[in-house]
């Protein structure tokens, strides 16, 4: 199966490609590398899911939020190249949670995000080099910003 094939057979629905809100460029392509600013929480209806771990999310909630990130940016990904099956691998992956200073398992939460790129490329090819990390806050209070650098086929 391709990688469009796969998404596909997931049954999931990609929300539409975030427009940026500041200075810079969602996607970048330096040859054969593609680069995915940060995205946040744009769910399939365009609205932003909110909240910050440990207080208003759950560590499985913050999970799935991770989730909807990678759906965001392979909206992203498919808005600039037409098709995901150009993407040869992951390269890497950094994500960031908005979680109260007690919360640790920030790893768990990046999974979400790093799961579905694993399910949409393959183990071989969708899971890249990565960083998980918490932070004091995220804009407009989203729980989860990811960012992600591709290599192109």
């Amino acid at each position: 199966m391709t990688a469009d094939e796969r998404f596909e057979a997931l049954g999931l629905i990609l929300p539409p490609a975030p427009k940026p809100l500041g200075v810079y460029k969602p996607f970048l392509q330096l040859g054969q590398q593609v680069y995915v600013s940060g995205h946040g929480t744009v769910q399939a209806d365009g609205t932003l899911l909110i909240g910050k771990v440990g207080v208003d999310l759950d560590q499985k909630a913050a999970h799935q939020a991770a989730q909807i990130v990678g759906l965001a940016i392979l909206a992203t990904l498919k808005e600039n190249l037409g098709s995901l099956d150009r993407i040869d691998r992951v390269i890497k992956v950094l994500g960031m949670v908005n979680c109260v200073p007690s919360f640790e398992p920030h790893p768990y939460v990046i999974n979400g995000c790093s799961e579905l790129f694993a399910q949409v490329w393959g183990p071989d090819h969708g899971v890249g080099v990565r960083s998980a990390v918490g932070m004091g806050s995220l804009p407009d209070n989203i729980p989860v910003e990811i960012e992600a650098q591709f290599l192109l086929k």
